[in-house]
């Protein structure tokens, strides 16, 4: 009994992982783009990212609330002191009046506080940061959205990889088929003396080649899925093959731009983050105004005659309070940063002539994507016709080769002319299907291309 309950829990773990590490039987592109963006780590990044941005906002905006500090403190020290002024950096100062001789006997000490400290004015330096926060998370938006976009391109392209793999498998299959087909039949004329015994030699020689070529087109294949397996974070896929891609052509083209590209906006984006970071620094030179409050209490071994009761010091002996406004002016904090707003100036300026280098590089490339779907399409066209031609022209050469007509040099001729054929034809189908990608991928809009496909 137990080992029939330990083999059922083997059988639903080992179920379980298969059911985690490969996809449907039936996926579609869709679903191939959603599993990639879900799943892929950098996209994953990204999201964090953006809601590490997010709580970049509300933090800024934290500032306007006060801050609030307890303390507690007990010391054993001497009460030796004088008057006159010391700047405390490398020092702890002891408090009290002047003594009149060394004592180095220590006594105890102690204090508490409540410190309350509120900046509720500051004259724009707070909005100044919520903004910069802003813009930092409409950047890491964008920067997200374009990493997102790059990386559905890639898995569609992966895609007709895995397709077009597949089809020139295919063909080369049916070439091997042919190859083997020829071998039976010039074995048959062979031996009635049709045909000298060297075709049988050469023959054989080819099937061996059609075997190489058949390998290397699988190996091609498996490479694709490969490459699609790793976008889209899946240890195994299902069989992809979707041969409507090699039947038909996209029918209808949607006029668009460059404007929705999300390179631009990454670009944008980058641009209103200097502007932020340039107005922080022109506010740090405003004033602030703020407001604190204690309440402290003290205690000494010390009396206010002098004499020394060193552990009265652990008890309070003194309360007090105070509230104060502060403003403060930063005076010659414009002439510090000066150049440093000089400087984002200049970024600013620099980051919107790569704005322009981009718009016109994304123009140059919508112009060239136009240019390869269009011819593209007009050799699709073309080849059908020559694969026909060339499929006539093996059977023709094939039944005149069978007739004693044709030599072995012809059939191989014509044999190698219907496998290009064939091989071409898939490839410049494909190509349209390329085309309009990079098409869909300059404009910004992979509707253009996923609509055509559905």
């Amino acid at each position: 009994m137990p080992s029939r309950l330990l083999l059922c829990i083997a059988a639903l773990l080992m179920s379980t992982q298969l059911a985690l590490s490969q996809l449907p039987a039936h996926t579609s592109l869709k679903e191939l783009l959603q599993l990639a963006t879900t799943n892929y780590p950098l996209l994953k990044s990204r999201e964090w990212e953006v809601k590490a941005a997010q709580k970049a906002v509300a933090t800024s905006k934290q500032t306007l609330i006060p801050s609030l500090d307890a303390a507690y403190q007990v010391n054993y020290a001497t009460y030796n002191n004088i008057t006159g002024m010391a700047a405390p950096q490398f020092f702890v100062p002891i408090s009290g009046p002047p003594s009149a001789t060394n004592q180095y006997d220590g006594v105890f000490g102690s204090a508490t506080s409540l410190l309350l400290n509120w900046q509720p004015l500051t004259f724009g330096q707070r909005n100044s940061q919520v903004d910069l926060a802003k813009a930092g998370e409409q950047y890491a938006r964008a920067d997200a959205g374009n990493e997102i976009f790059r990386h559905q391109v890639r898995v569609i392209n992966a895609y007709l990889d895995v397709l077009v793999a597949a089809e020139l498998e295919t063909v080369y299959q049916e070439n091997l088929v042919r190859t083997e087909a020829n071998l039976s039949v010039v074995r048959t004329l062979v031996v009635t003396g049709i045909k000298p015994g060297v075709d049988t030699a050469l023959l054989k020689a080819e099937m061996s080649k059609a075997r190489v070529e058949l390998l290397n087109s699988r190996k091609s294949r498996e490479q694709a899925m490969i490459t699609l397996a790793a976008l889209v974070v899946t240890e195994r896929l299902p069989a992809v093959n979707d041969s409507s891609y090699f039947t038909r052509l996209p029918s209808a083209f949607v006029p668009a731009d460059t404007a929705g590209n999300p390179l631009l906006a990454l670009y944008d984006s980058n641009i209103e983050l200097s502007k932020a970071r340039k107005k922080v620094l022109g506010k740090t030179a405003m004033p602030t105004l703020g407001m604190w409050g204690t309440a402290y209490a003290r205690g000494s071994g010390i009396d206010y005659a002098g004499h020394v009761q060193s552990t009265d010091g652990l008890a309070f002996q003194r309360y007090n309070y105070g509230v104060g406004l502060q403003l403060s002016i930063p005076i010659l904090q414009f002439a510090k940063v000066r150049s440093q707003v000089q400087q984002q100036d200049y970024l600013i300026r620099s980051n919107e002539e790569k704005l322009q280098e981009i718009s016109l590089q994304l123009r140059q490339q919508y112009e060239l994507a136009d240019t390869t779907l269009s011819t593209a399409l007009l050799i699709s066209k073309e080849t059908p016709l020559y694969y026909e031609s060339a499929d006539f022209s093996y059977k023709a050469m094939q039944s005149r080769y069978q007739s004693g007509l044709a030599n072995f040099a012809d059939l191989m001729q014509a044999q190698y002319a219907l496998v290009k054929a064939s091989a071409d034809n898939k490839t410049a189908y494909m190509a349209v299907w390329k085309a309009l990608l990079y098409k869909a991928a300059v404009t910004g809009d992979l509707n253009l291309f996923l609509n055509q496909v559905n």
